[in-house]
């Protein structure tokens, strides 16, 4: 049974997407793509090698001779083989990047909790050959088999340490830390469902840092293996779906025999788990269950009534969290000696090789369609009859080609050894019309300033003039109609149009269109300085 099927089709959907054009997200500029030779060459072991094997059941190292010839993939890097090289050549630019230290915080997906407790180590290690000593709470593992991760949650949520988490599964979904700026990927996701909500996790805004865009660090090739959406197909019995997720629908659903059904996913699922437990895990088990065996837990489950599961299974959900965590874990795991060595980092710029690729196509594709696209020849044409609607579905336009603010910075950045942060009006004018590349602060600031001059303002009116200045720093556009341009916060809850057009004797309307004159009027001035 798919999800679907249990709520139906979905009322009213949201993109992540259009919750950064609106502004109640921050976007992702081009992730950071890590290239090393065992990446890109896989680890290889020949008929008659003797290798050391792990048994992550018992705890315990053998050796194996090998009757065929073994060929291991990025893609099982941290699973099927254990490689410390690969990892240690990756964190050890990542240091170029993030520090124990960084206002914003850093999250990193490991494959399991084993590799998590590798990467901390690591990290550390690598860490302290920069900085020197590093604070022993800046880098912590948060997974579900540690002591209290809740509270672990609340600390990196809540206070200056930790700065670097390293989870699995357990902060993959449903956790809400604002001030995450980093994604680090040292893992393959099967999923782009699974992956789109990981990036979730770095996708809320953060005044208190000034965040205004996260980075991906991809260390295994998630981008080149994500399949897109319209070749995923729905799969009815949902094998890798998590046990959290199993819990967390139930709140969702009403339905007797939904429930039911529900409750025989979660027992087969515990069932199959338990299969390959450890001592250890078992003890674990015992402990997070508040004393159960887990043959007593699956018992106690089935005696439920599937009304009661909602309620009684969601006090056990950092148990479920712990039993997802090593889901893609091998019984076995081959040890890797193979030395690594980085090749280099490069910009996700999509089709793109690079930035300036990727800032040719975009003015490819705005010269190509200025006549197409009416919000496009708006822009170009007759900027100040442009309305925040119309730039809406322009810039949903622009995304669903592969072209964000975001992603137009950082590729100026990289091309040209400029950091302006302008905005999507000012990169269209630029490549349609040839006008400089101005930062969107500086595009505002140029305009109210010429409105500050016009005479010499009474205080209260300068002071709605300062709110309007910075309301369009949060903006592109001042709608073109003056009353529908204060219909909006902080202005409507004032009166809107009618009541601020008071204060300004009558005056607000031409003000308005002054304002838009002059928010396109900058590159005059530009070029004469």
């Amino acid at each position: 049974m798919h999800t679907t099927e249990i709520f139906g089709p979905p009322v009213f959907t949201y993109s992540y997407r259009e919750a950064v054009i609106d502004g109640y997200l921050v976007d992702h500029e081009p992730p950071h793509q890590f290239e090393t030779v065992l990446k890109k060459e896989g680890i290889t072991w020949t008929k008659g090698e003797m290798v050391d094997v792990y048994d992550t059941v018992s705890g315990t190292i053998s050796q194996e001779y090998l009757e065929d010839e073994v060929n291991i993939d990025v893609a099982q890097f941290n699973t099927k083989v254990i490689t410390e090289s690969f990892n240690r050549v990756i964190i050890r630019e990542l240091t170029k990047y993030i520090s124990p230290d960084d206002e914003g915080k850093t999250l990193i997906f490991a494959a399991t909790d084993d590799h998590a407790d590798l990467v901390v180590r690591i990290l550390k290690e690598e860490f302290e050959k920069v900085y020197g000593a590093v604070e022993d709470q800046a880098i912590m593992k948060i997974t579900g088999s540690i002591k209290d991760p809740s509270g672990a949650i609340r600390r990196f949520k809540n206070e200056k340490y930790p700065t670097i988490v390293v989870t699995v599964d357990l902060l993959t979904t449903g956790i809400d830390v604002p001030a995450i700026t980093n994604l680090v990927f040292l893992r393959r996701v099967r999923s782009r469902i699974l992956y789109e909500q990981m990036l979730g996790r770095a996708t809320r805004k953060c005044d208190e840092i000034k965040k205004d865009h996260f980075n991906i660090f991809d260390a295994v090739g998630i981008y080149e293996s994500l399949k897109p959406y319209t070749s995923m197909k729905p799969v009815v019995k949902r094998p890798n779906i998590s046990l959290t997720q199993l819990v967390e629908e139930l709140e969702k659903m009403e339905k007797q025999e939904h429930l039911q059904y529900q409750k025989e996913q979660i027992i087969a699922k515990i069932q199959r788990k338990k299969q390959t437990w450890s001592e250890r895990q078992h003890q674990d088990f015992r402990v997070l269950s508040g004393g159960k065996t887990v043959d007593e837990f699956i018992d106690w489950v089935k005696d439920l009534q599937p009304e009661q599961l909602p309620v009684e299974l969601k006090e056990y959900k950092s148990m479920f969290r712990y039993m997802d965590e090593n889901r893609y874990r091998e019984n076995k795991q081959f040890i890797s000696n193979h030395e690594d060595e980085l090749i280099g980092v490069k910009r996700g710029y999509g089709n793109a090789e690079k930035p300036d690729d990727y800032l040719q196509s975009f003015g490819e594709f705005i010269r190509n369609n200025m006549n197409k696209i009416p919000a496009l020849m708006v822009v170009c044409q007759r900027p100040t009859e442009l309305t925040r609607e119309e730039l809406k579905k322009l810039l949903l336009e622009l995304d669903q080609k592969g072209f964000s603010e975001k992603k137009l910075q950082a590729a100026w950045r990289e091309a040209k050894n400029e950091d302006i942060a302008a905005d999507i009006i000012a990169f269209i004018r630029q490549q349609a019309l040839g006008d400089p590349l101005i930062s969107h602060e500086e595009r505002i600031k140029n305009a109210m300033k010429k409105i500050y001059q016009m005479k010499a303002w009474p205080p209260v009116q300068k002071k709605w003039l300062e709110r309007i200045e910075k309301q369009l720093l949060q903006e592109y556009v001042l709608h073109p109609d003056p009353e529908k341009a204060f219909e909006y916060e902080p202005f409507k809850s004032h009166g809107g149009f009618k009541q601020i057009d008071k204060i300004f004797d009558g005056q607000l309307a031409q003000i308005v269109c002054e304002i838009n004159v002059n928010l396109y009027n900058y590159h005059t001035k530009k070029e004469q300085a």
